[in-house]
């Protein structure tokens, strides 16, 4: 095999080896994450679940899920996005330093960061929001309390992209999912998310 043709080998297996990293922790919001996770699933696009733990993960519905990897071993190098979902109660993660850490590591690299819910706090809180308009699904008043928003670039809009971070309200979760989608160019069918009203 030629030079060029090993160069050409290794890009493509090295586009094959990334996917989108889902955040999960305690309380995580199931149905927020549905459309998003179809819409990757659609595009061939692959996943990676990270969670704050290895030990079993319960979302707000019950659902218990074992991430694929943990914010303490997960190669962020194999990661091009991620997908935060909201929390039932954000405050559990408020003093949870080492998630905090994690996505720090993502504040220089050029990828796809989408957000929903309550879940923009993290970013907020890791310096990820710094200059980008954002929505988020919490209270004006719980976010002064936090101290980490800066209320001229929030929006009141459903779902909000700014360069390549995409934040919504829990309810533009399906709106959301799509976004996420075409941030990353990939092939789907807007048709299996349509209302028939």
């Amino acid at each position: 095999m030629t030079n060029f043709g090993c160069l050409l080998l290794c890009a493509e297996e090295e586009v094959a080896n990334v996917a989108t990293g889902v955040l999960l922790y305690p309380l995580f919001s199931e149905y927020e994450l549905t459309v998003a996770l179809s819409v990757l699933k659609q595009g061939n696009h692959p996943i990676t679940t990270i969670g704050i733990t290895d030990r079993p993960i319960q979302g707000e519905s019950d659902l218990t899920c074992v991430a694929d990897k943990t914010i303490y071993n997960v190669d962020a190098s194999t990661i091009d996005s991620l997908l935060l979902p909201g929390c039932m109660d954000i405050s559990t993660l408020f003093e949870n330093a080492d998630v905090i850490r994690f996505l720090q590591k993502f504040t220089e690299k050029d990828l796809v960061i989408a957000s929903i819910s309550s879940s923009p706090y993290l970013l907020a809180k890791a310096g990820l929001l710094k200059g980008k308009r954002y929505t988020i699904g919490m209270l004006p008043e719980h976010r002064a309390q936090t101290g980490v928003f800066d209320e001229e670039l929030y929006s009141e809009e459903l779902v909000v992209q700014d360069g390549n971070l995409l934040t919504a309200r829990g309810r533009g979760f399906i709106e959301f999912g799509l976004r996420l989608g075409d941030m990353l160019k990939l092939t789907y069918d807007p048709r299996w998310y349509a209302s028939d009203s």
